[in-house]
């Protein structure tokens, strides 16, 4: 049974959302305040119409509380976004992902009932940042301040030994969830695996400790 989703906002982030979800084959009702954004979109998404999501009726007219989930993308104005995920909330929709601008943003939106805040310009930030610091990190995704899940990729120096072997889970309190080796994926590795080099070992734990890892055991 498809989803159904909302997107309000079709800026760059709101947009792409849009995009992503309709090329998933989901129904997507794209909301926006410009006209010509809401044109643009008119034949990406299933319905795209323009209105004001601070009004309250403008929401009830558009059965907002009957979609699986409301993706609040307003970019420019923090008022609007902090009014509209009240009034989402008001309405009784079940599932609320909001973009926050700057940390007070998220705070605001996280104390009205907003189910998820998302920072897409930091977390990127983050990620390209890991990417261009360590050869070896491909991928960096924050699960929290502390904690992340990064793929790296295995060096010689880690050629022909076992998970077992190298003591990772004991010596760096970090665990492998997956490894992709070519066009394969093992998930959930068992001690005795034997790593190769290019290996690309999919890593959970605190930053400190993968950062750890990465200097001694990767590089």
């Amino acid at each position: 049974m498809k989803k159904e989703f909302v997107v309000i906002g079709l800026g760059r982030f709101g947009g792409s959302i849009c995009k992503a979800l309709a090329e998933q084959g989901m129904e997507v009702l794209a909301i926006d305040n410009n006209e010509d954004r809401v044109n643009e979109y008119a034949m990406i998404a299933s319905h795209a119409v323009v209105g004001d999501t601070t009004d309250e009726m403008v929401l009830k007219s558009l059965g907002i509380r009957n979609f699986d989930h409301v993706i609040v993308a307003i970019g420019d104005n923090i008022q609007s976004s902090i009014l509209t995920t009240l009034m989402l909330k008001e309405l009784g929709v079940n599932n609320i992902t909001v973009k926050a601008q700057n940390d007070y943003h998220e705070k605001v939106l996280r104390k009205i009932g907003a189910d998820h805040v998302v920072h897409p310009e930091r977390d990127m930030g983050r990620r390209i940042a890991n990417n261009i610091v360590s050869n070896n990190v491909l991928d960096y995704l924050e699960l929290s301040e502390e904690h992340s899940i990064v793929e790296i990729v295995a060096s010689q120096k880690m050629d022909g030994n076992s998970i077992i072997d190298l003591d990772i889970r004991a010596k760096y309190g970090i665990n492998i969830v997956a490894i992709k080796r070519g066009q394969d994926i093992i998930v959930s590795p068992q001690a005795n695996e034997i790593i190769r080099t290019g290996d690309i070992l999919i890593v959970i734990g605190a930053d400190t400790d993968i950062n750890r890892f990465e200097r001694r055991i990767v590089e």
